[in-house]
C-alpha cells in the first residue's frame, strides 16, 4: 500500500514539474533573449538620436561621440545615402542584431555577438532546471511522508479487521486523525461488539439447551430403564427400544456439541506456549516497572496446545492488563501441563475479587472499579473460541487459569507438524 501510495504522489510530482517546467524553462530562455534585444534597441536608439543631431547641425558624423553607447565586443553601422560608417569588431556568426531609423534617412544597426548571451540562458536553464530538481525532492519527501501517514493506519486499520475476523472482539481506541480512517475504526469497534454479544448469546443459547436437554434425556433414560425392568415381556421389549434410541440421541447431541466445538476452534492450530508466554512477558516488564511493579516468569519448556497465537496473546494480554489495573505487589505468569491440557495461570499479591462479584466477573458490562467490563468477558470468548476455558481459580489473591487442549501428533492427521511461536 505504501509503495502504491508513495508511486502516484511522486507521478503526480514528475508530471507537474514536465508540465511546468518546460513552460518555465522555454520563458526564461525567452526572457533573457528580449531583455538582450530590448538594451540592444534602445543602445540603437540613443545612437540615433545623437547622430540626428550632429546631422541636423550640418556637421559630419563622428562615431567617437557614441562609442560608449555601443556595447562591448559589438559592432556599430550607420548606413546614410552619402555614406555607410562601421564601428567595433566583427560579432562573430550568428550575431543578435537590432536597427532603428534614422529621422536624416539612415539606419543605426548594432551587432551583438550572441555568446554572451547563450550562456545567461544556459544559467537561467540551470537555475530552472535547479528548481525543478528542487521541487521534485520536496515532493518527493512530502510523498514519503504523506505515504507513511497513510499506510500506516491502513495496515492497523487491517489488522483491526483481521483480528477482528479471528475472534478478537476487543475494541481498539487507537484512532489516526484521518477522518475517512478513523469512521472505519468505529465501525469496526462497532460491529466487534456486535458480533461479541452475538456469539455470547449463541453460546449461552447452546448451553442451555445444550443443559436442558441432556437432563431431559436423563430424567428420561432413568424412566426407561425403570420400564424395562417391568415384568410384562412387550413392555421390556418396547422400553429397550426406546431406551437405545434415547442412548441414540443421546449420542448425536454429544456429536453435534462437538462438532460445535470444533468448528469454533478450526484455526487453533498446535502452538508453542512456552515460547508465547516469553514473548508476552517481554513485553508486559516494563509498563509493570513503571508503576513499580515486577513480572514472574514460571513456564516449563515444551509446553504444546492446540490455540490461535493472536487469540491467546490478547487472553494473556487481557488478564495482564487486569492484573495491571486492579492487582498489587508480583504479578506472576506461569504454565504447566495438566491432564490432556496445558494450564496458564495469571496471578497477583493483592486483595483479590471481592466475594459479591466473583460470579459476575465474566459478564459483559460488569466492572466493580469502573472500568467498561469488557475484557475478562472478552478473554474468555477467546479462549473458548479455540476449544478451551478460563476460570477464576482463585479469589483471593485472584488468580485466572486459561486450560488449553493439549496438541497431540494426530491434530494434523499423523503428519509431523512444525511447532511455530508468534512474532515478537
Amino acid at each position: 500500500m505504501r509503495r502504491r501510495i508513495l508511486q502516484a504522489t511522486l507521478l503526480a510530482v514528475a508530471v507537474t514539474a514536465v508540465v511546468l517546467g518546460l513552460p518555465l524553462g522555454f520563458s526564461a530562455l525567452k526572457l533573457v533573449q528580449d531583455i538582450t534585444a530590448g538594451d540592444l534597441s534602445t543602445r540603437a536608439q540613443q545612437i540615433a538620436t545623437l547622430l540626428d543631431e550632429q546631422i541636423a547641425s550640418r556637421r559630419a558624423i563622428d562615431l567617437n561621440a557614441v562609442r560608449l553607447a555601443v556595447p562591448d565586443g559589438a559592432r556599430l553601422i550607420v548606413r546614410t545615402q552619402a555614406h555607410d560608417y562601421v564601428y567595433g569588431p566583427d560579432p562573430g556568426e550568428d550575431p543578435l542584431v537590432e536597427s532603428v531609423p534614422m529621422v536624416q534617412s539612415g539606419t543605426v544597426t548594432i551587432a551583438a555577438p550572441s555568446a554572451p548571451v547563450r550562456t545567461q540562458q544556459l544559467q537561467v536553464a540551470a537555475l530552472v532546471l535547479m528548481l525543478v530538481v528542487l521541487s521534485a525532492g520536496t515532493g518527493m519527501i512530502v510523498a514519503i511522508l504523506t505515504a507513511r501517514r497513510l499506510a500506516d493506519p491502513l495496515r492497523h486499520v487491517a489488522a483491526r479487521a483481521a483480528r477482528l475476523g479471528a475472534g478478537d472482539f476487543r475494541p481498539d481506541p487507537k484512532r489516526h486523525e484521518v477522518p475517512e480512517l478513523d469512521r472505519v475504526a468505529d465501525a469496526l469497534d462497532a460491529s466487534g461488539a456486535a458480533l461479541s454479544q452475538l456469539v455470547q448469546r449463541e453460546r449461552d443459547l447452546v448451553g442451555d439447551v445444550s443443559h436442558q436437554l441432556r437432563s431431559r434425556l436423563t430424567a428420561l433414560h432413568l424412566r426407561l430403564e425403570a420400564l424395562a425392568a417391568a415384568e410384562d415381556p412387550e413392555v421390556r421389549e418396547e422400553a429397550s427400544a426406546a431406551l437405545e434410541q434415547a442412548e441414540r440421541l443421546a449420542g448425536v447431541l454429544d456429536d453435534l456439541l462437538a462438532a460445535a466445538t470444533a468448528a469454533r476452534a478450526r484455526d487453533a492450530e498446535p502452538l508453542d506456549v512456552s515460547s508465547l508466554l516469553s514473548d508476552v512477558a517481554a513485553e508486559w516488564r516494563d509498563p509493570l516497572k513503571a508503576e513499580g511493579r515486577t513480572l514472574r516468569l514460571k513456564v516449563s519448556d515444551g509446553l504444546l496446545a492446540r490455540a490461535t497465537p493472536t487469540r491467546l496473546r490478547e487472553t494473556i494480554g487481557v488478564l495482564l492488563d487486569n492484573a495491571l489495573r486492579h492487582g498489587e505487589g508480583t504479578v506472576t505468569l506461569a504454565a504447566r501441563q495438566g491432564s490432556g491440557t496445558v494450564v496458564v495461570e495469571v496471578s497477583d499479591s493483592g486483595s483479590g475479587v471481592p466475594d459479591a462479584l466473583v460470579p459476575y466477573v465474566f459478564e459483559r458490562g460488569f466492572s466493580g472499579h469502573g472500568s467498561t467490563g469488557v475484557g475478562l468477558a472478552l478473554a474468555r470468548a477467546l479462549v473458548e473460541a479455540d476449544g478451551g476455558r478460563l476460570e477464576l481459580s482463585q479469589a483471593r489473591p485472584a488468580m485466572f487459569e486459561v486450560f488449553l487442549p493439549i496438541a497431540r501428533a494426530d491434530d494434523i492427521l499423523g503428519v509431523p507438524w512444525k511447532i511455530e511461536s508468534t512474532p515478537r
